[in-house]
């Protein structure tokens, strides 16, 4: 599957992913792993023999999601950042179709091949939602779950794709607004600047995420932690708060009323959250 828009756009992404690789806050190893979908891609940091930590980033993001919060996190846990397939990352290029279990069986491959049996797992946004399909469908191998604005719960808003085309018409001054209209926030120029090449150079997914029912969901009970943007504009975080709530009653849920998708630095409420869970 040809997921880049040109064969320079994928040398383009990948020479500056590699770059910002360079930046990794401490020390670690790269491992490329075999799975049923093609070889993913990990970041593995932390002491070998602490608590797994499997971190899921978003939809046109890749590792370098966590950048600010692994040094922390690593600390008392090995932290597995893991490029999701079918991303911009160095993971295979697959995009199996999302109704289906194929990438739950996806990430049982990467545990098994990390030789990890039991794991947290953290999830943003897409990643959110991979964290849920993999949870609901093998509990017994999910300590507890970390979900930032993941999708799949509450209702997809596609107001803010018409705002996002109106803001592009207006060049590269227009393209930084639709950004910060569709995540809710300014980036840093960096950050904004590579994630605009991702935009320029990158397809995509553009179907929407399938939604869980209320009876998958009462089948998380391992503890969890929910943090979501009430100024979401890209998902109705009011719903996804309510009915995680509902569905598992054991979730530490908290809305943070000024955030939108794109939440502000949620190390420290994560790091206890991890510490809790691992005493």
């Amino acid at each position: 599957m040809n997921i880049y828009k040109s064969e320079a756009g994928r040398q383009l992404l990948e020479g500056k992913y590699r770059e910002a690789l360079k930046t990794w806050p401490v020390e670690h190893e790269t491992l490329t792993v075999p799975t049923r979908e093609g070889d993913t891609f990990v970041v593995a940091s932390g002491p070998a023999d602490a608590p797994p930590v499997i971190a899921l980033h978003g939809s046109m993001a890749n590792t370098l999601r966590w950048l600010g919060s692994v040094g922390e996190w690593a600390r008392n846990h090995r932290v597995y950042a893991v490029d999701i397939i079918g991303e911009p990352g160095l993971s295979a290029p697959a995009r199996p179709p999302m109704d289906t279990d194929a990438y739950a069986l996806w990430l049982s491959d990467v545990l098994r091949e990390l030789g990890i049996e039991r794991a947290t797992v953290i999830g943003e946004s897409l990643g959110g939602w991979l964290a849920l399909d993999f949870a609901t469908r093998r509990p017994e191998q999910v300590t507890s779950l970390v979900l930032l604005t993941p999708g799949g719960v509450g209702r997809q808003k596609m107001a803010v794709l018409f705002k996002a085309l109106f803001w592009r018409m207006f060049g590269e001054w227009g393209q930084r607004r639709a950004l910060a209209t569709a995540i809710g926030t300014e980036l840093d120029p960096v950050a904004a600047s590579y994630v605009l090449a991702i935009s320029k150079n990158f397809k995509p997914r553009t179907k929407p995420l399938p939604v869980f029912s209320d009876e998958t969901l009462r089948v998380l009970k391992m503890p969890m932690l929910v943090v979501v943007g009430a100024r979401d504009q890209m998902l109705d975080t009011t719903q996804t708060a309510s009915r995680l709530g509902a569905a598992a009653a054991q979730a530490r849920i908290e809305v943070l009323p000024s955030a939108g998708h794109y939440l502000p630095d949620q190390t420290k409420v994560i790091t206890e959250f991890l510490a809790g869970v691992h005493a």
